[in-house]
């Protein structure tokens, strides 16, 4: 099955980037075969999910061979085209240039395609809050990585779990080619990748040297800016501080069997590879930093947590123990306040309402409580107001929000980079779905970088603190050791 060129024609006078589509029967693939077949054309990206840690979404997303790829870095803002298109700018802010860029596409409305139509997708980092807030300087950016990078893929396959069937997609931007030419060119490629999808593929072993592992902290060193912590919070400064912590570790090998070996012992709502040349981000995070779908914009904190029972018995205790802890149920209710007064800088007056308020919610090794806010978005604002205004989440700052980002400034010995930033995408449709990039490694050149943090309030022992933080990291290398061996 695919698009006609009458219907394409007929939405060339609604559009000007025009899906040319095939779909068939993909009962024998899976997104990783997939996506193993294909990523030779880097930059490219894997986005899956799993809902609620237990089932698995309905769609995973495969993009590569960009049309433009986005990139800010220290104040230049590039957008580089397929075909010799590009433009520079020196920018404290990109997101009006970016706004206006990706108003620049008008795609059909098609029932056909999901909630993710295509566009731009990739991630923020931790320090693009410098771009909208002034805080202070003490750190210096070790990880040479952009503030910000994206790309719009040429190339989306849409893989469906409910029916198996795989749409392959070549988008046609008729700002850069004519419609005859997509045509063209979507028809060839589209043969071309169903060839790929039947080519054999054995994925290579990650090699990572764990001896190497080392941390920007020493345990005194930590546990000395938990105390710190503590005293700012005394004096009235914040509420709660997140504090954190990155290892370092030399790598070698294939990156994407980390990610093979995380998706299958950890799977979350969002889970995402990224494959942008020396920069490579991966990750299983439970957490939404914001959604926007028409004019619903959605949060869901995630504060609390409990380890799994071993018995069902035992899960229902661990998991009324959770919800009676009255410092989990304090720290989540501080977040949810964050969560409705983020949501409601850009939302209309009295629209925004907390649809759900600490229910528990199960992942493989861990609970969480989880609340939902939910608002509808006011006139004058869009998918990037509506990130700006919620970033970065307060779950991985503390509260208030610029106290608690100018404390971990002064005390954390390195910037986070892509660490607590979002990853997502920003859709031809207007709409966003961004997480927060937690339970993620960043790998860059052969240097692999793993943060995780704990939140700090008046009560926080810190040596417990400092075993939260590590015991965090834990989970993320039994995904290392998996996937040293190879994954067949």
């Amino acid at each position: 099955m695919e698009v006609s060129t009458y219907q394409l024609q007929r939405l060339s006078r609604e559009g000007n980037i025009l899906p040319y589509y095939q779909e068939f029967l993909a009962d024998t693939f899976t997104p990783v075969s997939a996506y193993l077949k294909v990523r030779q054309f880097s930059p490219s990206f894997l986005l899956e999910s799993a809902e609620g840690g237990e089932k698995w979404g309905r769609y995973s997303f495969i993009g590569f061979s960009p049309l433009y790829t986005i990139t800010y870095k220290n104040g230049v803002l590039k957008i580089e085209g397929k075909e010799g298109y590009k433009e520079t700018s020196i920018t404290e802010d990109p997101f009006p240039e970016l706004s206006n860029f990706m108003n620049s596409f008008s795609l059909p409305e098609l029932k056909e395609l999901p909630r993710f139509p295509g566009g731009m997708v990739g991630y923020l980092s931790y320090d693009m809050i410098r771009c909208w807030e002034e805080l202070p300087e003490f750190t210096q950016k070790d990880i040479p990585v952009p503030e910000a990078m994206f790309i719009i893929p040429e190339h989306l396959f849409i893989y469906d779990h409910v029916t198996h069937r795989l749409k392959i997609i070549t988008f046609i931007d008729l700002k850069q080619e004519s419609l005859d030419e997509g045509i063209k060119k979507g028809k060839e490629k589209g043969e071309e990748l169903r060839e790929y999808l039947f080519t054999n593929d054995i994925p290579k072993t990650c090699e990572v040297n764990l001896s190497s592992l080392h941390s920007n902290f020493c345990r005194y060193d930590f546990e000395r800016a938990v105390e710190k912590s503590r005293e700012y919070i005394r004096k009235g400064d914040v509420i709660q501080v997140v504090i954190s912590q990155r290892w370092e570790a030399k790598a070698s090998g294939d990156p994407f069997s980390i990610y093979r070996a995380l998706r299958s012992i950890n799977p979350s709502p969002y889970m995402f590879y990224l494959d942008f040349g020396e920069l490579k981000l991966l990750g299983a995070s439970p957490e939404v930093l914001v959604r926007k779908e028409g004019e619903v914009i959605e949060v869901r904190p995630i504060a609390g947590t409990r380890r799994r029972g071993k018995t069902p018995e035992e899960d229902i205790a661990l998991e009324k123990e959770l919800l009676q802890d009255e410092k989990e149920r304090a720290e989540h209710i501080m977040l949810v306040d964050l969560a409705r007064n983020d949501v409601g800088r850009v939302a209309r007056k009295g629209s925004v309402v907390v649809t759900q308020l600490m229910v528990v919610e199960r992942y493989s090794h861990v609970m969480h409580i989880v609340s939902h806010v939910r608002g509808l978005i006011d006139k004058g604002e869009n998918a990037f107001s509506t990130v700006k205004a919620t970033f970065p989440a307060g779950t991985v700052t503390g509260a208030p929000k610029i106290r608690a980002m100018e404390i971990i400034e002064e005390l954390e010995p390195t910037r986070r980079g892509p660490y607590a930033g979002a990853v997502g995408y920003f859709g031809f449709s207007g709409n966003a779905d961004f997480c927060i990039t937690i339970r993620s490694l960043t790998l860059f050149k052969n240097n692999l970088y793993l943060q995780t943090g704990a939140g700090i309030v008046a009560d926080s022992r810190p040596e417990r603190e400092y075993e939260e933080t590590v015991n965090k990291a834990k989970a993320m290398l039994v995904a290392l050791e998996w996937s040293k061996g190879g994954l067949d």
